[in-house]
């Protein structure tokens, strides 16, 4: 049913039994990820990785791209498209309020406090270094973003899967083709890949019964 924690058989090792305890754990996690993470999302999509993948295990890392994936073609912010789709998986429709709530509650406060001191703020030295410094740490932590995702994807040995990520980067980088193209382009192999290995399967799947 819709908006129900899975069942306790389907549910990874890690996941607390009480839906009340995943819920708490959730809005906590979020909540604090959210309030010290600088960079913009593809950075709390990594730290949500650390936390529900290497900390809690509630999620294997296959999972986890599979739902960064649907969080990067989905419109809207990356963290909060993230917390949906992790929500979802983990505890259905509750999981998503208080997901949402706990990452863009951090966010509001502060850009809410920001705004009345924003003038200080900009001419301010000490801040702008400050800001200097995080964008150094934020680049660091997306560059291994990227690495952990490539390299996931490098270790599934996947001739088509490997020459989608090639292909991508060359089209963005070195001839400027357009995000959204390359992301419809790669979600049609993906789906056209699936058809054809569902049609594949059950062909397999006919052709034993018939000679049982």
């Amino acid at each position: 049913m819709a908006g129900s924690v899975p069942d306790v058989k389907g549910r990874a090792p890690g996941l607390p039994e009480s839906r009340g305890a995943i819920l708490k754990k959730l809005f906590f996690s979020t909540l604090y990820l959210s309030a010290f993470t600088f960079g913009g999302g593809y950075v709390i999509i990594t730290l949500m990785k650390e936390k529900f993948v290497d900390e809690l295990h509630w999620l294997d890392e296959d999972e986890m791209l599979d739902l960064v994936a649907i969080a990067q073609s989905s419109p809207g912010p990356i963290a909060v498209n993230g917390a949906i789709v992790l929500a979802y998986k983990l505890a259905g429709v509750p999981g998503i309020l208080c997901s949402v709530v706990g990452a863009v509650l951090p966010p509001f406060v502060i850009l809410t406090a920001v705004s009345f001191f924003y003038n200080a703020f900009r001419s301010n030295f000490v801040i702008q270094s400050l800001l200097s410094g995080m964008k150094a740490g934020v680049s660091a932590v997306i560059i291994s973003v990227v690495l952990d995702m490539a390299g996931g994807i490098a270790r599934s040995r996947d001739i088509i899967l490997i020459g989608t990520m090639i292909a991508a980067f060359a089209a963005n980088y070195f001839l400027g083709v357009n995000v959204i193209c390359i992301i419809l382009t790669a979600a049609g192999i993906g789906a056209a890949r699936t058809i054809l290995r569902e049609r594949k399967k059950k062909k397999e799947e006919t052709d034993g019964g018939e000679r049982k």
